[in-house]
């Protein structure tokens, strides 16, 4: 079983507050399951959101 990720441990992969990471959720940007009052993440949706997140950087540095 694949370990579940909580606002905080995001938080920190991402160098974000947990509060940002809740943003990106309600947003669309990030995948995230709601269970009772507490946030789940998967490590994969999260590393999907970093390389999202790096490949439009670039293409935004690239076209700059």
């Amino acid at each position: 079983m694949k370990p579940i990720l909580t606002s905080r441990d995001v938080a920190h992969i991402l160098d974000m507050s947990p509060d940002d990471v809740i943003e990106l959720v309600r947003r669309g940007k990030l995948k995230a399951t709601k269970k009772g009052r507490r946030w789940h993440y998967r490590e994969e949706d999260v590393k999907a959101y970093q390389r999202e997140a790096i490949a439009a950087e670039e293409k935004k540095q690239a076209s700059a």
